[in-house]
């Protein structure tokens, strides 16, 4: 903070900040709905904005922040896409760290070809989601991710030759819509 550099740290709902648990201070809060708390508070030790939400799951994200409540939002949204898009990477079925390769070219051409083939497995992930949809567990998570369901989707059709194969290289071929269009 010395240094100008802005923060935006997740904080656990068990967390105190002034004397109180995150969770007393945003236990009402809906989900979807974003409140901070009218002043900056001892967060830690240190003075920070606090800003929480309540995911579309129904957990408690609180973050303290030296963002504006808006950038705090937009900034969070995105850098979780960012870390679960990092850890389906690493440990969920592509194992990006095991390679060992170090020379950046090569890392660079082997990362091109991983995020084609993550990205191909979202979106099979998501088309097959829409016409089956995927069993949530008895704790309420999805029993897989849409990466990862789409990725056995695409391995059994290439494996076993099935029926859909065709529709599946079809879907694969289409150009993706422009964000904000249907």
């Amino acid at each position: 903070r010395r240094k100008g550099i802005k923060r935006a740290i997740r904080i656990r709902k068990n967390a105190v900040v002034d004397e109180l648990r995150v969770d007393a201070w945003f236990g009402d809060l809906q989900v979807g709905d974003v409140r901070c708390l009218a002043e900056r508070a001892n967060v830690y030790g240190e003075v920070m904005q606090v800003v929480a939400t309540r995911s579309p799951a129904g957990d408690l994200v609180a973050i303290a922040t030296d963002f504006s409540v808006w950038d705090t939002c937009v900034l969070y949204r995105a850098r979780w896409s960012v870390e679960c898009t990092f850890a389906s990477l690493k440990g969920r079925g592509f194992d990006l760290e095991r390679t060992g390769i170090t020379r950046p070219d090569r890392l660079e051409r082997l990362f091109g070809l991983v995020i084609l083939a993550w990205v191909s497995c979202l979106r099979v992930g998501v088309w097959r989601q829409a016409q089956v949809p995927i069993k949530v567990k008895a704790h309420g998570r999805s029993a897989m991710s849409l990466v990862r369901y789409g990725a056995e989707q695409l391995c059994n059709a290439l494996r076993w030759n099935l029926p859909g194969l065709p529709e599946l290289i079809r879907l694969l071929s289409t150009p993706f819509h422009a964000p904000g269009a249907a």
